[in-house]
């Protein structure tokens, strides 16, 4: 009797490790969502989708890319790659982030069209924009 309760158990096991092979389908990352209260500004140059998400790295004292184009709604996220703290701060007086310093990430999310011009506060030859359209 214990011949075939083993083969069940041999069975079942090689099913369950057949069945954890390894998708093709990437999994879909959970949508950004922005804070309610962030307010309108500047970045870099990929396109953002509505509501989508776009990114700009700090790194060799340079916003990269330096001019980025977005859709309303779209959140854009600030990454320092350098080891000198940096700032992204909005021309207009607007919104600006705290010193980031290594690896720490500022975002915004932009409600309407428009240019925004952004500069490091520290550092005030890296500049950017964001152009903003619907």
């Amino acid at each position: 009797m214990r011949i075939p309760t083993l083969i069940g158990f041999f069975m079942a096991a090689s099913l369950a490790i057949g069945a954890c092979g390894t998708s093709s389908t990437p999994t879909p990352a959970a949508p950004a969502t922005a804070p309610a209260s962030a307010p309108v500004s500047a970045a870099a140059s990929s396109a953002g989708g509505a509501g989508g998400a776009s990114a700009v790295t700090i790194q060799n004292f340079a916003f990269n890319p330096p001019a980025l184009t977005v859709k309303v709604g779209t959140e854009v996220t600030w990454t320092n790659q350098d080891s000198t703290a940096h700032t992204v701060t909005f021309d207009t007086g607007g919104a600006t982030s705290d010193n980031l310093a290594q690896s720490a990430t500022y975002k915004q999310t932009f409600s309407t069209a428009g240019t925004f011009a952004y500069h490091c506060k520290i550092h005030s030859t890296m500049t950017g924009t964001v152009t903003v359209t619907q």
